[in-house]
């Protein structure tokens, strides 16, 4: 263990630490339920279902919820937004069960929607609104979507593909003039501005259980085979407590009771993060929701308007990727802005130096450092790291939650000891039950109760989680996943590509970027320019090389075949 941040610290360990705050009667009181035929551990008091969560975010009332540029929406506005919305739906014949695309950027109409989905028993499907059209047919293919709820922008990228997907039967567009056929989502609950206006109508008289579906949400993965995680109600529900708890624990680590939350007191939440993420709808959307925390959008992360909107709306949490932390520290102007109002600064989705964690105690002495590492497949974040544990252990993602339980197991499954390498296997009530219409990948991914992760790591002796290597082939640039494969094999699709190969290479602030080094066919020619275009048009923009390299060889490959991809980074390196 590294030396202590203070003197006197920690006051309790982390096992004590658990043992005080899960305590009986305590807010964080464990209990066990019997979930699809397994015994496991869940957070007694936690909400049964995403409609309990609507329903106490409800009762914040005249609270601002929803800030968009100059757009403010208190959380009633906002419910009654929802019921409307869903009142229409169903008139439409949107049923439990019935799954529910949602692709639209950061706005106030996509948190609605995604509870309309909800209060019916529906399966919100959020997909990623940085997909191509290519991807996004795939999307709403596989879902079965029924009805898609999208914004202009993004309507635009699938409107010619709609008619290859034969379960579709109703389509909503905002903030665009729709087409015939089309409804405008603005002529069943008008504009953000007059959801106050809405008459109030009853909560829909749906049966909703816990181990109910509530979303899918995608994953990256290769062309034609992402795929989509399942999160039940209590996978949701239970992500909402855990981003509660690790708060907590920080204050028990150092000796101190955990303060009763100010009534009056609201915490405001800076969004960059798309709410398609998981992080943006299981780690910000529901918590907030719950909690009565205001939410602040930005449609692209700009640090000096990210600084604006910290000292207008008083922000108390910011964050997402290490490249926002860092863009705000290294930015010329940041001492013409107030952002004192900062209580924590917390990332995840890509890899932080330790140097970050100095530089935002430096910076903003009454924020605490954090990060987090998690899943999809895990709603969201399954450990948490902040404050003095984060800055005396740096290189950690931080121990897991106590309803979770993690292992380090070799290639036979095996569990291994303190500090071993091996993959990561996680279980508890916040991993998903499984991918939609995927039994295949969803039996490998699961050993029993046990999700593989996939990830490299390490877990020190008092649970503390060090993820050390990728099992998969993939990289993490700017919080968004990029499998490797998926680029490759759109390279070999270039009629002049004979061998292709992607890597990431580190970067400062993204984590990670993907550079491609490729082998010609004999008498053929392409330029890099031309090969990250053919790229760009059947990914998005993220997913395109940075770089590409030629080779005049063919890639280096191993006995079996596969290509050796440490070699391929000399062609990146400088010449000595």
């Amino acid at each position: 263990m590294a030396e202590s941040t203070a003197p006197g610290w920690p006051a309790v360990s982390l096992a004590k630490a658990h043992e005080i705050l899960t305590a009986p009667g305590s807010p964080f009181e464990m209990a066990e339920a019997d979930i699809r035929g397994r015994r496991m551990r869940i957070w007694k008091n936690a909400p049964p279902t995403l409609r309990d969560v609507f329903l106490t975010g409800r009762g914040f009332s005249e609270r601002i919820f929803l800030v968009h540029e100059d757009e403010r929406v208190t959380f009633e506005a906002f419910a009654r937004a929802v019921l409307k919305l869903s009142e229409w739906m169903q008139a439409q014949g949107v049923s439990k069960g019935d799954r529910v695309a949602i692709v639209m950027r950061n706005l106030p109409e996509w948190p609605v929607s995604f509870y309309a989905a909800i209060m019916l028993g529906a399966i919100a499907t959020p997909l990623n609104g940085w997909w191509s059209g290519e991807e996004l047919l795939y999307g709403l293919k596989d879902s079965g979507a029924k009805f898609l709820i999208a914004d202009g922008d993004r309507f635009a990228r699938i409107a010619d593909h709609v008619g290859e997907c034969p379960a579709l039967e109703k389509i909503v567009v905002t903030r665009a003039v729709p087409a015939r056929g089309i409804a405008a989502l603005e002529s069943i609950i008008g504009e953000p501005g007059s959801w106050k206006d809405i008459p109030d109508r009853p909560v829909p008289s749906v049966a909703i259980d816990p181990e109910d579906d509530a979303s899918i949400l995608y994953t990256s993965g290769t062309t034609g085979n992402s795929k989509g995680a399942i999160q039940t109600h209590r996978n949701s529900t239970c992500a909402i407590l855990a981003a509660m708890f690790a708060g907590a624990r920080n204050f028990v680590r150092r000796g101190e009771p955990v303060p009763t939350p100010d009534p009056d007191l609201q915490r405001a939440m800076l969004i960059s993060i798309p709410f398609f993420h998981t992080t943006g709808t299981h780690a910000i959307l529901c918590p907030a929701l719950a909690t009565g925390a205001k939410i602040v959008m930005m449609r692209r992360f700009e640090p000096v308007r990210a600084m604006q909107l910290i000292e207008r709306e008083r922000i108390t949490t910011a964050g997402g990727v290490p490249t926002i932390a860092w863009q705000i520290i290294e930015h010329p102007e940041r001492s013409k802005y107030d952002l004192s109002s900062l209580e924590a600064v917390s990332y995840g989705g890509a890899p932080a130096s330790s140097e970050l964690v100095k530089r935002i105690v430096e910076v903003f002495p009454k924020s605490a450092p954090g990060i987090g590492w998690g899943m999809t497949e895990t709603t969201s974040t399954f450990t948490s790291h902040s404050a003095e544990d984060y800055r005396n252990r740096p290189e950690s993602a931080g121990p897991c939650i106590p309803v979770c339980d993690m292992k380090i197991v070799d290639d036979a499954g095996a569990t291994l000891p303190a500090n071993s390498v091996g993959e990561l296997w996680v279980r508890g009530p916040d991993v998903v039950r499984g991918y939609w219409n995927k039994p295949e990948a969803t039996e490998k991914a699961f050993e029993g109760e046990w999700l593989k992760t996939g990830d490299l790591a390490k877990i020190d002796e008092e649970g503390f989680l060090f993820i050390v290597d990728r099992k998969k082939d993939m990289l993490i640039r700017g919080g968004e996943n990029i499998y490797c494969i998926e680029i490759e094999e759109v390279l070999y699709r270039h009629p002049a590509v004979m061998d292709a190969g992607v890597i990431g290479l580190q970067h400062r602030t993204l984590g990670e970027e993907p550079v491609a080094v490729v082998t010609l066919k004999s008498g053929m020619e392409a330029s890099e320019e031309e090969l990250r275009a053919f790229v760009a048009e059947h990914l998005a923009a993220f997913k395109v090389p940075v770089r590409v390299a030629f080779s005049s060889e063919p890639l280096p490959r191993n006995a079996p075949g596969k290509i050796m991809k440490p070699q391929l980074r000399s062609f990146f390196e400088p010449q000595a």
